[in-house]
């Protein structure tokens, strides 16, 4: 997985999926394409969570109803990190997300430069979408990957954790379904 190549050693780790009923490209073509308009909690979450960053004047996280959610991310904060064409995408963030305002995010240019990041202080996030066949089925899956450098990091990072986790399960459950729902509506299985 191209996951284990950019954050192959972590602290914090979460693993969703979900079984469709579309060949593998499609499936992975809905993750890409699902919006925030198909998924009211990831909205709710988000807007919740950007409230202090808003208040500040800073931005929130991303909202925009009807754009792609992936692409909003990659347009925000997030690095694009690496696809294996119609099996996996990964994406990264760097900061110090467990800060109120959401935390100095910093940017990195590429796969390269987001793995060799070690500088104490920061945690280095990374999430996926892969797929694979399962008989006439295709799962898709999304696993979210945090690495902190330093033990000051992971204590800060691991009670942010602690707080965030459901809802940030919850998003990422969200997202699936999301997808699932898009992918399996375009192969004509539901209405």
């Amino acid at each position: 997985m191209l996951l284990d190549d950019v954050l192959p050693e972590y602290g914090f780790c979460e693993v969703h999926g979900t079984l469709v009923s579309v060949r593998p490209a499609d499936a992975m073509k809905a993750a890409k394409e699902a919006t925030p308009g198909e998924m009211p909690l990831v909205r709710l979450l988000f807007g919740l969570r950007s409230l202090p960053a808003v208040f500040s004047r800073r931005g929130g996280l991303p909202s925009e109803r009807l754009l792609p959610l992936w692409d909003q991310m990659l347009d925000a904060d997030f690095v694009f990190l690496g696809e294996d064409p119609g099996r996996e995408i990964v994406a990264g963030v760097i900061g110090r997300m467990w800060k109120l305002g959401g935390g100095l995010v910093l940017s990195v240019q590429d796969a390269r430069e987001f793995s060799a990041f070690e500088r104490p202080g920061y945690a280095r996030a990374a999430m996926n979408f892969s797929i694979e066949t399962e008989g006439s089925l295709t799962r898709l899956r999304t696993e979210t990957r945090v690495h902190c450098p330093d033990a000051a990091a992971r204590r800060k990072f691991g009670r942010y954790w602690r707080i965030i986790r459901p809802g940030s399960a919850a998003i990422r459950r969200s997202w699936l379904h999301a997808a699932r729902r898009r992918a399996e509506r375009a192969a004509g299985d539901l209405p």
